[in-house]
């Protein structure tokens, strides 16, 4: 047995298939196979049912896979000593971000990350919660930035900092006349959402979830986006409300920070973490995240929920 033919099973059971998990491992269809069957041979187990499409893990099979991404993943702890021990941030590192959080985060973690560690290739994609869960179950991303809690099993979270909620009104709205607003000032039949499957649309909806019969009742039209900044567009043209995570505020002009308003009392915040697997092990590249994006947003966002008067909203369905 040899960590490449379980890199190959692993490969095969993300993938489903033979060819595709040959071209992801970067050696022929053939290889893979016969260096799967020689694992099988040696184990006296069938790994897969290739009488199936998409291919399946035998029962067995999925038993073998698990241990073996905790025997790669332990591997690979060897890597991540010698770096550490030398101080070195080098490789590929794959991440994946939600779309509420990218436009604001991204360009600048990027730029300011390549300057601090030129040596590693950071690779990032733009996803949507769920999957950004699969794929970090599947081993296809190290680790992702997004709100959590997620409550998932095999899922590690990091918590960095907590982004208020803020609604964003049109000009001609009556809870402008208010300093502050609370949830009963949404009116769920002129409200912007964005799209179902966004951890932020379910955070709102939770915030007003007395309300959610009301939603678009008695609108001629109905638009979602997947686009805060779409959203505000909306606002701004059509007149209605948006919910908006306050870093996207952070470049508005004089007079569109005139339309936002934060909540009273308690105030609605979404808790934002780097996650990864329960097997991840390269932790020196994490931190270095961690400390790039901490960097990025307001001391008052660090500070720990314990000393805040805040109330949590999860992403998790109603």
């Amino acid at each position: 047995m040899t960590l490449t033919q379980l890199e190959y099973v692993v490969s095969v059971a993300t993938y489903k298939s033979f060819v595709a998990a040959a071209e992801k491992s970067f050696v022929t269809q053939p290889t893979l196979s016969m260096q799967i069957h020689k694992l099988e041979e040696e184990l006296n187990v069938r790994l897969f049912d290739r009488n199936k499409h998409p291919i399946t893990c035998t029962e067995v099979g999925e038993e073998i896979v698990r241990q073996a991404k905790v025997i790669l993943a332990e591997a690979n702890k060897i890597q991540e000593l010698i770096q550490h021990r030398q101080g070195s941030v080098a490789g590929t590192f794959r991440m994946g971000i939600i779309p509420t959080l990218a436009p604001f985060i991204l360009p600048q973690l990027l730029e300011n990350h390549a300057k601090a560690h030129p040596e590693l290739r950071l690779i990032v994609t733009e996803m949507q919660t769920k999957d950004i869960i699969k794929k970090l179950k599947d081993d296809e991303i190290d680790c992702a930035l997004l709100s959590t809690p997620l409550e998932e099993a095999h899922i590690k979270e990091y918590p960095l900092f907590y982004e208020s909620l803020v609604a964003y009104f049109g000009k001609d709205e009556k809870a402008l006349t208010k300093r502050l607003v609370t949830p009963e000032d949404i009116d769920m039949k002129r409200i912007w959402m964005l799209n179902e499957g966004n951890c932020l649309r379910n955070q709102i909806m939770n915030l007003c979830s007395e309300h959610i019969d009301k939603l678009q009742e008695n609108r001629p039209y109905q638009y979602e986006s997947g686009n805060v900044e779409t959203l505000r567009k909306m606002v701004d043209k059509n007149g209605g409300v948006t919910i908006l995570p306050e870093l996207a505020t952070f470049e508005f002009t004089e007079d569109q920070s005139e339309n936002v308003r934060y909540f009273d009392g308690e105030e609605p915040v979404r808790e934002i973490s780097l996650v990864t697997n329960d097997h991840f092990v390269r932790l020196s590249v994490l931190q270095t995240l961690m400390d790039e994006i901490l960097k990025l947003v307001p001391e008052k966002m660090r500070v720990q929920k314990k000393n805040r008067k805040i109330l949590r909203i999860q992403a998790a369905k109603l």
